[in-house]
């Protein structure tokens, strides 16, 4: 930076300790201004939202930085980062840190201030998008959910395709027309992607084994919308939210029994908002204490590593469920990664974050799922067990670009099962 001469005040003579300088040595500096930029009011556009206001708590500590997910693989992120250049007068509307939080939940576990990143970024979020400042592939998914009633951009006349293409025993409520113990909302990927077909279909096996009375809402079913409303976009989740809730409170039923934890976040704690107040359970939950009842047929002699969806766990608080099914399948030694239960790292997906790998990708040295996998290979496990549709086709990505091909499976805890039951 070029010196202000003007700054610079030259004495004659300056004895120091004795020794007398000449005016080479006592050049003196006014002090230098930092910063000329107004301190408040990038700041005061988050604060003032509702939902926003613990932005202004942060006292930088710097407590979230070692836990951030995004900040781990370059990201140059955290909730300190972020309040930092509020202060610098940085507007976050029109800047790549408004996307990049995956909504983990980790920076809220150790911050002393509670500063909530889960009711900040989205209440920020939901401006950009009423301002249509959205990335492009988040907006197309937006779109497509609207149009399709679900982020793939698949016919809903298809949701239900996977119980006939799979072999599947998975009755309609439509059908049964009579009330059941436990109403499956199946979800969106594992009605149509691929591998989310495979742990649905080893799923109903399950279920079916065990003599669970169920129904599926098939064609009726419509996404849960959680990962939009983290997204921004509170518009399409409340119009979800209201049509799933009428569709619930069209059948009898116990229990709404989930695949996806995002799904169990949405219904446990923003559904009851609209009036929908049900029992629900995660299928990892709904199942271990059922385990004894499966007629397990094979030893599967792996070693297994878990990976703890952020939504199940530090969001909803299940850790054991998912564990106790692995141990109860035979053959299966369990081995736990170094970031697991309520330090667990994150695949990557929440927030929005599974439509916007191309627009991270400009940010970030690499996918955090492709960090967890190298992690996992690193226990020496041979199998990568999840539970979070979203996490098989991200793990199983991140293991083909890491060079792991043949090092690890990726699969679904109700496959392991499925598997066992030969």
């Amino acid at each position: 930076m070029p010196v202000d001469k003007s700054q610079i005040k030259e004495f004659e003579k300056i004895v120091v300790d004795g020794i007398e300088l000449t005016a080479d040595w006592n050049r003196m500096f006014d002090q230098r201004t930092l910063f000329d930029y107004d301190s408040t009011g990038c700041m005061d556009k988050i604060t003032d939202l509702e939902g926003g206001e613990s932005m202004g708590w942060c006292y930088q500590c710097g407590q979230c930085l070692p836990v951030c997910p995004v900040d781990a693989v370059g990201g140059q992120y955290g909730p300190m980062r972020i309040a930092k250049k509020l202060q610098q007068g940085i507007d976050l509307f029109g800047d790549p840190d408004m996307w990049k939080c995956t909504s983990c939940m980790n920076c809220l576990r150790v911050c002393p201030k509670e500063v909530n990143m889960i009711k900040i970024m989205p209440a920020a979020r939901a401006v950009a998008v009423l301002e249509s400042n959205v990335p492009k592939e988040l907006q197309d998914v937006f779109e497509k959910t609207f149009e399709y009633g679900n982020p793939l951009g698949e016919s809903p006349r298809k949701r239900a395709d996977w119980v006939a293409e799979t072999g599947s025993t998975a009755p309609t409520m439509k059908e049964l027309a009579r009330p059941v113990d436990a109403l499956w909302f199946v979800g969106s990927y594992p009605s149509y992607h691929k591998r989310g077909k495979d742990a649905s279909r080893a799923l109903a096996k399950v279920l079916n084994l065990l003599g669970i009375d169920f129904g599926i809402l098939g064609t009726e079913e419509k996404d849960d919308c959680d990962s939009m409303r983290l997204a921004g976009e509170t518009g399409l989740f409340e119009e979800f939210a209201e049509y799933n809730i009428k569709t619930f409170k069209k059948y009898k039923f116990n229990k709404i029994l989930l695949t996806d934890p995002h799904a169990l976040n949405a219904f446990r704690k923003e559904y009851p908002k609209y009036g929908g107040n049900f029992e629900v359970v995660h299928y990892s939950t709904f199942l271990a204490p059922l385990m004894s009842q499966l007629n397990f047929t094979k030893e599967l002699n792996y070693k297994v590593t878990f990976h703890d969806p952020c939504y199940l766990g530090r969001h909803n608080g299940e850790f054991e469920a998912p564990r106790n099914c692995l141990k109860a399948i035979p053959g299966i030694d369990l081995i736990e990664m170094g970031r697991c239960r309520e330090q667990s790292f994150c695949c990557g997906g929440g927030g929005g974050g599974m439509w916007l790998d191309g627009f991270m990708s400009d940010h970030i040295n690499e996918r955090l799922s492709e960090n967890r996998v190298r992690e996992a290979v690193e226990t020496g496990a041979d199998v990568l067990a999840v539970c979070c549709p979203y996490e098989v086709s991200r793990f199983e990505d991140a293991v083909k670009s890491t060079g792991n091909e043949g090092k690890l499976l990726v699969k679904d805890i109700a496959e392991l099962m499925e598997e066992a039951l030969g």
